[in-house]
């Protein structure tokens, strides 16, 4: 069962570590310069023991506007936020950016507490409070309960308390779906157990003893021990505030922002589809790829909004871009985030992450409408063939997939199938899952059929190309899975036929001309007269010099792949009857004499250096022969 996280929000010095002290007795500011300044800097932590049984986990939030990006890594992880307002100042610039905040971040249940009651009359009260009641109008907070507080004489506390206790009667206790996640927002190194992190532990669970990854650094490191709320467990689910003691891992090698999280189950990313709501409060219109910073999970990155259909946005609009960020991220589709200006820094807008690594978009393009609709209303299955048409012919393992839309287990297995099956899926790889949609192998069939049919037509004497040569061919760096499956269909199919290790389309004949037949007779009688003193390709084409060289060339490889000549280098071309009866005579020498070398070689077959090194080096790579020194012996004697 998760744990329920609340959060505080409010402006600087409204009382909201006060408040925290009140409920838990525990002083949420550690650090000397907290206590130094009365302010909160970094997040606090504490936890409260409800009525109803269930141990409630506290964030304590910095209220200070220089403080805010700390703000926003506290409360990304929270379900409930108590939202503190001192009776004696009411609204205030930092009560207006946490609720902006906490509504970006899609905070949707909470309460209301009006601090310092004990420092304003009661008519100024009800005055702070309709005026309070009025800003919330409209939004989450509208008709939440509202307790009017003095942390310094404890009215009001008990009250909090039944409220806290019954929003949590109410709230989902099923754990997130998927692998552990904890977005990192502390971290120290402790004498005798090394690197410790602290986080809100975001889905799923760990053990003591797993495995964990740093993202997005990637690096490897195992749970030597877990705390929540100050002791000791040997497990940890999602909702828990959490520290976790990790091997391996260095302190200077993880930061606040990093993920700890399930080895895989994120991909690395310089970039984001997302949907973003530019807040009604801007003055002036938003600018295509204007420079902001991106707050996501603990972390704070510099980066581009890119406004795929605007070139500029109105305040209070959404609309769909892409957040192209300086520095990689571990993100997780879902995940929701917040934008503040470069510079003066406030917060501007925020969203939803739809996929973290997408493939880099064109603006004004009808596909990204296509995209954006159904990473908004798709189903399971219409966003998983979204992830295949987009990653085309590579196409996606079943892992991959899996971190695309993040969702794991048996509900994707289950929702895959359905269009494997009805073939809008084909599985390349059944041990990897290996998948590309359907349509990416018909489109790659019907290039394929038209690239042969071209290559047939421009050289007609060819009977094809090894499989090898057609996918180099085809398309640069094409899987090699993908253009195997693709080619072994077309073959069932009978679109396509292989011969001799060749593939040619099905119908493809070579058909000899009348005047092609006399040009192959005669250069196999010119090579079967020459004997072993074989004509060179520049004599050949001397003898030939009324014909194009490529077609004489072509007509040379034509001999060879009927097996009438042999290709010794790229000037010799042997005839192959005459090859085989010299390698008889090589052979039966060897027997006699134990072996061969080059003088001998020359006295037996009467030729020159010219035909005679070329010879023996073709019958070492035919493997008749084994060079040894200077000499050559039978190979099958070794």
């Amino acid at each position: 069962m998760r744990e329920i996280v609340l959060g505080t929000a409010g402006h600087v010095d409204h009382g909201k570590t006060s408040l925290v002290r009140a409920l838990t007795g525990i002083e949420t500011d550690r650090l000397k310069e907290e206590k130094t300044r009365g302010i909160t800097i970094e997040l606090g932590f504490a936890f409260l023991d409800l009525a109803c049984g269930h141990r409630l986990g506290i964030v304590d939030v910095p209220g200070h506007e220089k403080f805010v990006k700390n703000m926003v890594a506290g409360v990304a992880g929270i379900d409930l936020v108590a939202f503190v307002i001192a009776a004696d100042e009411g609204i205030m610039p930092q009560t207006r950016e946490h609720f902006d905040i906490c509504r970006l971040l899609g905070v949707d249940r909470g309460l209301i507490i009006l601090t310092k009651k004990d420092m304003v009359e009661e008519e100024w009260l009800e005055m702070v409070e309709e005026d309070v009641r009025n800003f919330f109008k409209d939004t989450f907070l509208e008709g939440a309960p509202l307790v009017h507080v003095s942390s310094i004489t404890g009215e009001g506390i008990e009250q909090v308390k039944e409220e806290i206790d019954s929003l949590v009667k109410g709230c989902d206790f099923s754990e997130a779906y998927g692998p552990f996640r904890l977005p990192v927002d502390r971290v120290f190194s402790m004498k005798g157990f090394g690197s410790v992190v602290t986080g809100t532990s975001a889905s799923g669970r760990i053990n003591v003893g797993d495995e964990v990854e740093v993202f997005p650094h990637g690096i490897m490191g195992k749970v030597r021990g877990i705390q929540s709320h100050g002791a000791e467990v040997e497990m940890v689910e999602a909702g828990k505030r959490t520290a976790i003691n990790i091997g391996g891992v260095e302190k200077s090698q993880i930061s606040r922002g990093n993920i700890l999280a399930t080895p895989n189950c994120l991909e690395p990313t310089y970039m984001l589809d997302a949907d973003f709501l530019y807040i009604a409060s801007q003055e002036k219109p938003l600018k295509n790829r204007t420079r902001v910073r991106v707050h996501l999970g603990s972390a704070e990155v510099m980066g581009r909004l890119v406004l795929l259909d605007e070139e500029t946005l109105a305040p209070g609009q959404q609309t769909a871009v892409q957040i192209l960020l300086e520095e990689q991220v571990g993100a997780w589709p879902g995940d929701r985030y917040v934008v503040r200006s470069y510079s003066p820094v406030h917060t501007i807008g925020g969203g939803r992450i739809f996929a973290a690594s997408p493939r880099k978009r064109r603006r004004f393009r009808a596909e990204n409408n296509e995209a954006f609709d159904v990473y908004r209303t798709g189903d399971i299955s219409e966003q998983a063939l979204l992830h295949l048409r987009q990653s085309g012919r590579q196409g996606l393992t079943l892992a991959a997939l899996s971190v695309r839309m993040g969702l794991f287990g048996k509900r994707l297995k289950k929702m895959i199938s359905t269009p494997i099956s009805q073939g809008k899926v084909v599985v390349l790889d059944s041990d990897q899952q290996l998948m590309v949609l359907a349509e990416v192998v018909d489109d790659l069939s019907w290039r394929l059929l038209a690239f042969l049919s071209d290559y047939h037509r421009e050289n007609p004497l060819q009977v094809g190309l090894s499989k090898e040569e057609l996918r180099s061919q085809l398309f640069k760096g094409l899987n090699p899975k993908l253009f195997i499956s693709t080619v072994n269909s077309l073959l069932k199919k009978e679109r396509l036929a292989l011969e001799d290790s060749l593939v040619r389309l099905a119908e493809h004949k070579v058909v000899f001309k009348a005047d092609e037949k006399k040009v192959r007779a005669d250069m196999l009688a010119l090579y079967k007269q020459a004997g072993l003193t074989t004509p060179t390709v520049k004599e050949v084409r001397a003898k030939f010099a009324d014909l194009d060289t490529s077609f004489v060339a072509e007509m040379q490889d034509v001999l060879v792949r009927d097996g009438k000549l042999a290709k010794i280098n790229e000037d010799l071309y042997f005839y192959t009857q005459h090859l085989e009866d010299l390698q008889e005579k090589l052979v039966a020498f060897i027997e006699k004499e134990g072996e061969i070398d080059a003088p001998r070689f020359k006295g037996l077959t009467g030729l020159t250096r010219k035909f005679s090194i070329p010879l023996l080096e073709y019958f070492d790579k035919q493997k008749v022969t084994l060079r040894v020194g200077d000499k050559r012996v039978l190979r099958k004697k070794m």
